[in-house]
């Protein structure tokens, strides 16, 4: 596959192109296509829908404060996740927050539960949305 078409792959197995991917399909574009058959494979409709694991991984994110791990928002929402659900899964995963060995705590991660409901609106409303600058190394591929 060209990199065009592994990035087409992956949006279409895991509903995101994540960014890193982006730039790894440019040079080995074989990583991208078996990563995407491994997500599809853990994030699929099984004994959980899928719609629960994009969230369950959200609200991971929003408990550690990674910005790379809230952008599951995305899939959640091809997956049919309501902005009520959203912000329940961030909900949980700010209080979890509090409870993390080391952790953030809940006040960083208040941010990070409102950036996914930023996320959401715009994704739904076709605008841009960042959930991270783009690295100054990547040359412009998103």
């Amino acid at each position: 596959m060209t990199p065009q078409e592994t990035n087409a792959y992956m949006k279409e197995k895991m509903g995101f192109l994540p960014r890193m991917f982006a730039t790894v399909n440019q040079i080995a574009p074989p990583a991208g296509q078996t990563f995407a058959d491994f997500y599809a494979v853990i994030f699929g409709n099984g004994a959980l829908p899928q719609k629960i694991k994009e969230l369950m991984f959200m609200s991971t994110g929003v408990a550690y404060c990674s910005p790379r791990c809230i952008i599951h928002v995305v899939p959640a929402i091809e997956a049919g996740a309501s902005d009520a659900e959203i912000f329940e899964a961030a909900s949980v995963g700010m209080i979890a927050a509090g409870f993390v060995p080391g952790g953030p705590g809940i006040p960083y991660a208040f941010e990070y539960a409102a950036k996914c409901m930023d996320i959401a609106a715009k994704y739904r409303a076709g605008e841009e949305w960042e959930y991270l600058p783009a690295p100054k190394f990547n040359r412009g591929v998103y």
